[in-house]
């Protein structure tokens, strides 16, 4: 039986994979490795704390006594642990070099020291920086533009490095922005999602122009699991959809199916150094067999009807965390 340490098993696709891939593979085994940070919650994993196939490791991918701990007896690793928000980079880069650089290098130096089979990384397609035509293949050239950003190239770049060097068995994808349940309430759909069921507004940055690739949580998960079976050593994966929409579109959208008025939106100076539009051909992947199993329109409905009908998660979170409170307070002076 094959046994996977997957870091940040406890956030929003890490929880999703743990769920969709025990569901879909009793040859597999489990090892969900999470600091449990503000963003990290086992009630996403509610009813595994008795699955056979199933451990958890409360801890940090910095610490690498703790990952060598987690690594025994496991086969290979799959790691998304990270902090993710661009918003918080800008503010606090530090504690994103932390984690998703020098966390990364822990993981490699630790799955190498043990001889792990397979080592796949969950990276970003905003590694590739903004792109105002046409679309970034794995071959084109890194430009990353936010602290977020660099950090996870570091990594992206330590992965590859790691297979040529050392022989690592190592692999990357590169996905786009993903959606669906269970998001934190940070990111942009369940942000104005949640606002706009509490008649707040919606803060929607500069002309509301910039582009985005929208993956439904479940395709990701596909996407991974696939490049994990069938990727080739040393290579990365463009993971995207065929869904392309500007952020003033993703809100009106939003307000349509929450039958919202557009007074909700409220416009607000745009993020520094924001990107215009990320753009990624994910022929090389498509060529492994994945494909998009969900459509938007219905995905992205369901999506947003997840959150309408769980407003206690949320709101536990948005009106009871003081992480959530303090950060906003800062980054949009309670505009939120």
């Amino acid at each position: 039986m094959a046994r996977i340490l997957i870091t940040g098993g406890a956030g929003f696709i890490g929880s999703y994979l743990i769920k969709f891939w025990l569901k879909n593979d009793p040859g597999l085994s489990v090892v969900n490795l999470d600091k449990l940070t503000y963003c990290g919650d086992l009630s996403r994993l509610a009813g595994l704390e008795s699955h056979p196939r199933y451990e958890f490791i409360h801890g940090d991918v910095c610490n690498p006594a703790l990952v060598e701990k987690a690594l025994a007896r496991c086969d290979a690793v799959i790691h998304l642990a990270a902090e993710t928000h661009v918003d918080r980079s800008l503010l606090e880069a530090k504690t994103f070099f932390d984690t998703n650089s020098y966390g990364t290098y822990v993981l490699l130096e630790a799955a190498r020291r043990k001889h792990i089979r397979k080592f796949l990384y969950v990276s970003t397609d905003e590694v590739y920086g903004s792109r105002p035509t046409g679309f970034f293949t794995e071959k084109d050239s890194l430009h990353p533009t936010s602290p977020y950003s660099v950090s996870k190239t570091a990594a992206d770049l330590m992965v590859l490095a790691h297979a040529r060097v050392h022989r690592t068995h190592a692999l990357v994808t590169r996905g786009s922005n993903t959606y669906g349940p269970y998001q934190y309430p940070e990111k942009v759909i369940p942000l104005f999602v949640s606002n706009a069921l509490s008649d707040r507004k919606l803060p929607l940055y500069g002309d509301g122009l910039q582009i985005r690739n929208w993956l439904y949580v479940e395709d990701h998960c596909r996407g991974i699991i696939a490049v994990f079976n069938k990727g080739k050593s040393g290579e990365a994966y463009n993971l995207s959809s065929s869904t392309y929409l500007t952020n003033r579109e993703l809100t009106r959208r939003i307000l349509k199916i929450l039958n919202k008025p557009l007074s909700l939106v409220q416009k607000v100076k745009d993020r520094a150094g924001h990107d215009r539009r990320y753009a990624i051909d994910s022929k090389k992947l498509r060529s492994l067999g994945w494909g998009e199993k969900f459509s938007f329109d219905s995905a992205f409905e369901e999506t947003v009807e997840w959150y309408r009908g769980h407003e206690n998660w949320w709101k536990a979170i948005k009106e009871k965390s003081p992480d959530f409170k303090r950060y906003y307070q800062k980054a949009y002076r309670e505009r939120v």
